[in-house]
C-alpha cells in the first residue's frame, strides 16, 4: 500500500502552532513534545491507511480523527495527497466548527 503525502491547510496549521505554544507556556515542553508526537503518529497513520477513520456525516468527503482526548482533526482524501482541513477542540461550539471548514471548502 502506498503512502500518501499529507499536509496541513493555512488554518491547521495556525491551530498547531497555537495548541504547542499553549502546551508550552502553561504545562511544558515534554508535554507539547509528546501531542506533537500523537500528532505525528496519527497524520503517518492516515497516510498509510487514509480511509481508516469515521467519514463526517455532517461534512461530506470529510474524515474525523480523534488526536487525544481533547482534540480531533478533519481531513479530506485527494488521489495522491492528504490535506488536513482544521484541528478542533472537542468542546469546541459546533457552529465554529461548521464556520472554519466552510471556509476550507470554497
Amino acid at each position: 500500500m502506498r503512502k500518501l503525502p499529507v499536509y496541513l491547510s493555512p488554518i491547521a496549521e495556525e491551530k498547531l502552532t497555537s495548541i504547542l505554544s499553549y502546551l508550552r507556556e502553561e504545562w511544558s515542553e515534554r508535554s507539547a513534545n509528546s501531542y506533537l508526537e500523537t500528532f505525528l503518529n496519527k497524520t503517518e497513520q492516515i497516510s498509510i491507511h487514509p480511509r481508516s477513520c469515521i467519514e463526517s456525516s455532517e461534512y461530506k468527503g470529510l474524515f474525523k480523527m480523534v488526536i487525544e482526548k481533547h482534540t480531533s482533526l478533519f481531513y479530506r482524501i485527494y488521489e495522491d495527497e492528504i490535506e488536513i482541513i482544521t484541528i478542533i477542540d472537542n468542546r469546541q461550539n459546533p457552529d465554529s466548527i461548521k464556520k472554519e471548514i466552510r471556509k476550507q471548502s470554497r
